[in-house]
């Protein structure tokens, strides 16, 4: 017995495709574990899902580089493709002991590992072409393959066994083929990774690639004994594959472990590097911006700055003004209260901001002593020196938002009066708003001229379809000195100046370019653009109109121009005649912010507009107040009964877009519940995004 193991040992390790004389053997057949086959295929499609994961990391800017990610990506899959061959052995009984050689069994992963790498790295490179995913098909393939005959050499089995050259081949194929379909689908939809349902399909179809490739070539084998050794059939199955579940299940435990959180690392370290500042560990400007959009009202806002930081740093370098800054920074660290948020914002700014009149109180006696330090010389770095700030605030007892309050505090900080002795001075409208406002309106030109203008984009919504119905286009303002201006602030500024004809024009022609690049790449999507309510009866709107379209050779169709109620009814003859006029050059027209006017029922039938746009202030209590429900349910009725397209603005909800596509699913929604208002490389990803989510829930 012992020399017919030693026969069978020597001819394991070659590849046998002729079978023996029948009469001189005795087939025998295995059976398999059903439970332990689904969990080797489950393996395999977990596996490849964290290797996706993994993947995603090299698409994006990382913190660190992308073979980092490619080397654990494909150590995963590597170690996948080996735990799913293992358990699945496991899960194959033969009337014969089975034993494995353990050098052979942790060598036969590294084919998988090395060819999950050349393949991650192919199909992730953005050149690629379409030979390159054939090839990286074939890499993969063959590496599932290699690791899988591998893997077989290192049975040791009390019998025999062949390969049925058909099946043999048919399993290398099968593992190319479904290796090359899973990568194809994973490099064209590379940039739809983070939905969810797409990396499950991918994951699937890869673990699948795994699974049929090794289940096939399983059943290329043929395992036989000679009939003078029948007698080693005598007893059952024997294996001892405790050791390899163990390893396999403890290596695919930690690499899915690792792969988590190293993903979730990298993205604490690109949070902390974009959102906080790096000198003092505070959250910096972008942190501070993005807490404007979404935090509730505040008390106070104050904003202390250190003059002149380019003579420190001129006089003494670099390092001192770093440690300048650090000395004021730990200053207001230990004096302000507790529960006040701070933010570093600028080189030479801090800001502060309280929710309550208590904090604001303590925050401001804090800064007398603040003041009262800074008054004399100070010792930094060795030297001597005397430093010169201001602490700017703004308070209301209405608790206005907080971007309102930081813009008082930066007309005070614009103020000529401003001495920057260390002094406290409090936002007084009739002192600082004036000089304020003839800083926005004389920077407007430089703005439109240095790109501080710029464009949001916020989505609308078709209630039945959820189809992208269109885009409405935003102004913002980030100005060089005040930051982020509120539209809410700056807008009626630069009416009140008649700046904003020039402005809108500018819109109109950043719009305009828009839609035409969208169009090269066969997007046909209308953006609104809101018109202000003088401009909408002048003739230098029209002829801006036609020049932009000419220019970028865009149908009238996709722009629509929004004007408020109220220019309507300012002068509703004229706003008719040019309504008129838009809508026989083919421009659409919407109503917007419809029933906030004095004469909305009494003129809306006179003006021939397309589309009624429903102000949020109407959609707030839906659907928990049944008399904001009703008034909707009349105002949309009134709509549909005149034959206007109508868009919902503000809506936040789920509860709210329910019950809106309830009354009618026509409507078209507008609102935070679909997206904010986006800049256009932003937007551009939230399409793409929409769009492979809607195409897997279609089908």
């Amino acid at each position: 017995m012992e020399e017919a193991k030693r026969k069978y040992v020597s001819k394991r390790r070659i590849l046998i495709f002729t079978l023996p004389n029948p009469d001189q053997v005795i087939y025998i057949q295995g059976e398999y574990s059903v439970p332990i086959v689904l969990l080797s295929i489950v393996i395999a499609c977990l596996a490849s899902f964290t290797s996706l994961s993994l993947n995603e990391r090299i698409v994006y800017n990382s913190f660190f580089h992308r073979y980092v990610w490619l080397t654990l990506a494909s150590i995963t899959m590597g170690f996948g493709i080996w735990a799913m061959h293992f358990i699945g052995m496991s899960a194959f009984m033969l009337p014969v002991e089975m034993k494995y050689d353990l050098f052979l069994t942790f060598i036969s992963v590294l084919p998988a590992i090395l060819a999950a790498f050349l393949a991650f790295s192919i199909s992730s490179n953005t050149a690629r072409k379409g030979k390159d995913v054939a090839m990286a098909g074939i890499i993969m393939g063959i590496g599932i393959s290699s690791m899988h005959y591998i893997g077989m050499k290192a049975m040791v089995l009390e019998a025999e066994y062949a390969y049925h050259m058909g099946y043999f081949i048919v399993s290398i194929l099968i593992a190319i083929v479904v290796s090359f379909v899973s990568l194809y689908i994973f490099s064209r939809l590379q940039r739809f990774m983070n939905n969810i349902l797409v990396k499950i399909l991918t994951a699937l179809l890869m673990g699948l690639a795994i699974s049929s490739m090794h289940y096939t070539g399983m059943h290329a084998i043929k395992y036989y004994v000679r009939s003078t050794d029948a007698l080693s059939l005598h007893h059952n199955h024997h294996m001892d594959m405790s050791f390899i579940i163990f390893s396999v299940t403890i290596g695919i435990v930690i690499l899915l472990l690792l792969s988590s959180l190293s993903s979730l690392l990298d993205r604490y370290v690109d949070y902390r590097l974009n959102y906080y500042d790096a000198l003092t560990k505070l959250p910096n400007r972008r942190q501070f911006e993005k807490y404007l959009d979404t935090s509730t009202s505040f008390y106070g806002v104050a904003a202390i700055h250190i003059h002149d930081m380019n003579r420190w740093n001129n006089m003494y370098g670099y390092y001192f003004g770093d440690q300048l800054i650090c000395y004021i920074e730990d200053l207001c660290t230990k004096l302000k209260p507790s529960t006040i948020e701070m933010f570093r914002i600028e080189g030479n700014r801090f800001v502060f901001l309280s929710r309550t009149k208590e904090e604001m109180e303590n925050l401001l006696r804090e800064f007398q002593i603040l003041s009262t330090v800074l008054s004399n010389p100070i010792t930094i770095d060795d030297k001597m020196v005397k430093i010169h700030t201001v602490v700017a605030y703004s308070t209301s007892e209405e608790k206005e938002e907080a971007k309102q309050l930081y813009e008082n505090t930066l007309a005070v900080l614009a103020h000529y009066s401003i001495r920057y002795e260390n002094e406290l001075v409090k936002y007084d409208p009739e002192k600082h708003r004036q000089s304020y406002a003839n800083q926005l309106v004389n920077d407007v030109e430089e703005a439109i001229n240095e790109n501080n203008f710029y464009l949001v984009y916020q989505p609308k919504i078709n209630a039945e379809t959820r189809e992208i119905s269109g885009f409405e286009a935003l102004l913002r303002w980030k100005h060089p000195i005040y930051g982020e201006l509120s539209p809410a602030n700056f807008i009626p500024i630069l009416e009140e100046a008649e700046k904003m004809f020039d402005v809108t024009d500018w819109i109109i022609d950043r719009v305009a370019k828009q839609i035409s690049a969208w169009q090269m790449r066969d997007r046909h999507i209308p953006i609104a653009i809101n018109i202000p309510g003088p401009y909408v009866t002048s003739p230098k709107l029209m002829r801006t109109l036609r020049l932009c379209i000419n220019k970028y050779n865009i149908p009238t169709e996709l722009i629509e121009l929004e004007m408020t109620e109220t220019s309507a009814v300012d002068n509703i003859e004229a706003a008719i005649q040019s309504v008129e006029a838009f809508r026989k050059y083919g421009l659409s027209v919407s109503l917007d912010d419809f029933g906030t006017g004095l004469s909305s029922l009494s003129y809306l039938k006179r003006i021939p507009v397309n589309t009624l746009k429903i102000d949020k202030s109407f959609i707030d209590g839906v659907p928990n107040s049944q008399k904001d429900s009703e008034i909707i349910r009349a105002i949309i009725a009134l709509g549909v009964s005149l034959h206007l397209k109508i868009v919902i603005e503000g809506v936040e909800k789920k509860e709210q877009v329910e019950f809106l596509s309830s009354i009618n699913q026509c409507l078209v929604i507008q609102g935070y519940y679909f997206a904010k208002p986006m800049k256009i490389e932003d937007a551009e990803f939230w399409i793409n995004d929409y769009e492979s989510q809607f195409l897997i829930e279609e089908s």
